[in-house]
């Protein structure tokens, strides 16, 4: 009886913890660009891509990868948003340098601000 506990608790704990392995990954989102535009140095093409990012909220090293190569990186922070983005939307500047300002993810209540914003 008792070694049925055993491994019915034992059975339990294993569940828990490997449940952390199918969790969405929250540190990236992916976005789409409808025309060329600039992340740090880089000249992007229209195309699908995903932002990867690690560190504090408020000073992250974020990557743009496209087709798992990284093709771009900079620094930025995330902002709160009022309510959840309900599409992804990446946001340029206003100078009309082709610069990526914020990007949005779709249904999430924050959103990515890149450096120099």
């Amino acid at each position: 009886m008792r070694s049925i506990q055993y491994l019915a608790s034992l059975a339990a704990f294993a569940l828990v913890f490997s449940l952390g392995a199918f969790a969405k990954e929250t540190n990236s989102g992916s976005f789409d660009i409808g025309q060329n535009a600039k992340i740090g140095r880089t000249l992007l093409k229209p195309g699908h891509y995903k932002a990867e990012w690690t560190g504090p909220t408020n000073a992250l090293n974020v990557k743009i990868i496209e087709h798992g190569k990284t093709v771009a990186t900079t620094k930025g922070h995330l902002k709160e948003l009022p309510t959840k983005s309900p599409y992804d939307a990446v946001e340029f500047r206003s100078d009309k340098t082709q610069q990526v300002d914020e990007i949005d993810f779709n249904n999430r209540a924050e959103a990515l601000v890149l450096a120099g914003s």
